[in-house]
């Protein structure tokens, strides 16, 4: 019995309402695992899809998982029905907002306005 409480059925909801999976995970599988397999998943025919692990973000119970917890930490007791299957919520990082990041760390050119009245 203790197997099957070890096993988590999963499922991953996407931007539209559409899912991926469910699919069982055992409960000591990183959330840089399921990341991993989301990206391996995902439909083809999605605009704006993932490339990379960094580019998703997993949501469960209103809490944004850390890619170095494993499932079984990111449990939630109020949630979890034995049996039942946990939605996790996937959030996709625009890939404009990296170009953003990378100007906004250079620095910006000085600009004085003087204006006589």
């Amino acid at each position: 019995m203790s197997g099957v409480q070890d096993q988590l059925e999963i499922k991953f909801r996407l931007f539209d309402g559409s899912d991926i999976g469910p699919k069982t995970f055992p409960a000591a599988t990183s959330v840089a695992t399921l990341k991993e397999s989301i990206l391996s998943q995902w439909p083809k025919e999605k605009d704006n899809g993932p490339r990379t692990v960094k580019d998703v973000k997993l949501i469960s119970a209103g809490k944004i998982l850390e890619n170095n917890r494993t499932v079984a930490e990111c449990r939630s007791p109020l949630c979890d029905i034995p049996g039942g299957v946990t939605t996790m919520h996937v959030v996709v990082q625009p890939p404009s907002l990296e170009k953003e990041k990378k100007t906004a760390n250079q620095p910006k050119p000085n600009k004085c306005v003087c204006v006589i009245l």
